[in-house]
């Protein structure tokens, strides 16, 4: 009931707008079957990353946003027998023996319309006892065009490089896997690229079978269900002559060296890195050595890494997600006012040559806010000295 003047309380006779987004017929056991079917509603809903755990209700990240999917909580047996289907009958005796596991599942609906995930099963507690959790991360089917993530013009010429490292870094979650898989989408659809794309990924997110490739082929190899290590599948790469490398990751002190190695040899490429900056990206790839080590592999890098991008994903004004991009290309003249740089100061020249030669993450912000694509509150965390990867 309202009194004079006052307005109705609109939230109280209708439902949060979460609520529309709950799942139909939710079952009272969810079999594999169920679990499809939860999965293509979660994916026409616009979810990026599904989260489902033993004892909780089934959470969608939708525009960054969590939102219940489900009423009921989930039991740890219906956890178990879900990630026993997606990865195989011992994933809960592994999980439960510390091990997590990465892996990827992918739902045909008809012929033409197929659901992909990138899945992580990872052991937790619940209320004292072992949970489980699986997190699942929408894949396209295959990469979006480059043209569409609108890269700067002196980047997007950079991108043909015929040898040396590409190195894209950034938070989880950023974009750096699409950005590789558009970016090679891009090279193998030209008709003089006569390429050997050979891909070493953890696990593999985006296919290319319907990628137009009329001089080039493309082999996908997941670590560690065929090889065991990133940097085991650079060897391997380097015995099958490649005319592109991916390595998934460049996480530790081997597959670092290994990439090194592989650019130095007159082949190209492209890594990630788990980074919060151009010039950090450059710091955990050199701080990853031993100490007598460094300044070796520091000069290795310069000489070898021809373009890094770091990639943050920022609320746009519409309510979706939208790059800012920081980026150096490594020119003969970067190069050589690098290599004159002393080791301990290398992180500081870095980045001030982004400003002068790239483009540092705050001037794409203000570039973007000038646009009218981000306001300001997204302006702030950059101007502030902070950087936010949602």
């Amino acid at each position: 009931m309202t009194t004079a003047g006052s307005e109705p309380n609109s939230t109280a006779v209708n439902p949060p707008k979460p609520l529309s987004r709950l799942f139909t017929n939710e079952p009272s056991y969810f079999t594999p079957d169920q679990l499809d079917r939860l999965l293509m509603h979660c994916y026409d809903q616009g979810a990026s990353d599904i989260s489902i755990q033993s004892g909780e209700t089934v959470f969608a990240e939708i525009e960054g946003k969590q939102i219940k999917m489900t009423r009921r909580e989930l039991t740890l047996q219906e956890a178990s027998d879900l990630i026993n289907f997606i990865y195989g009958s011992n994933a809960t005796a592994m999980v439960f023996s510390g091990t997590d596991i990465d892996t990827n599942y992918r739902v045909k609906f008809q012929k033409d319309k197929i659901y992909r995930y990138r899945v992580n099963i990872t052991a937790c507690m619940f209320e004292g006892y072992q949970g489980i959790q699986v997190t699942l991360r929408t894949i396209s089917s295959q990469p979006p065009e480059l043209a569409k993530l609108k890269l700067e013009p002196d980047l997007y010429e950079s991108l043909s490089m015929p040898q040396g490292i590409l190195v894209v870094s950034g938070a989880t979650g950023s974009g750096k896997s699409t950005l590789l898989a558009s970016m090679i989408s891009h090279l193998v659809q030209r008709p003089d690229a006569n390429l050997k794309v050979l891909t070493y990924e953890s696990p593999i997110e985006y296919v290319y079978d319907d990628v137009p490739k009329p001089s080039s082929i493309i082999a996908q190899t997941e670590i560690p269900r065929y090889l065991p290590s990133f940097a085991a599948g650079v060897r391997n790469a380097l015995r099958r002559k490649p005319g592109l490398i991916l390595v998934g990751e460049a996480r530790d002190k081997e597959t670092v060296e290994a990439v090194i190695d592989a650019a130095l040899t007159g082949h190209p490429v492209y890594t990630t890195v788990h980074a919060n900056g151009v010039a950090d990206t450059m710091r955990r790839m050199v701080t990853i050595f031993p100490f007598a080590e460094r300044d070796t592999r520091l000069f290795d890098l310069i000489e070898s890494v021809k373009v890094i991008v770091w990639q943050a994903l920022v609320p746009s004004v519409t309510g979706k997600r939208i790059a800012l991009r920081e980026y150096l290309v490594f020119n003969d003249e970067v190069r050589d006012k690098l290599l004159k740089a002393k080791s301990e100061t290398i992180v500081s020249s870095i980045r001030e040559l982004v400003k002068i030669y790239g483009q540092s993450i705050l001037m794409d912000a203000k570039a973007k806010y000038a646009e009218g694509l981000i306001d300001e509150r997204v302006l702030a965390r950059f101007t502030a000295g902070l950087s936010s990867n949602e």
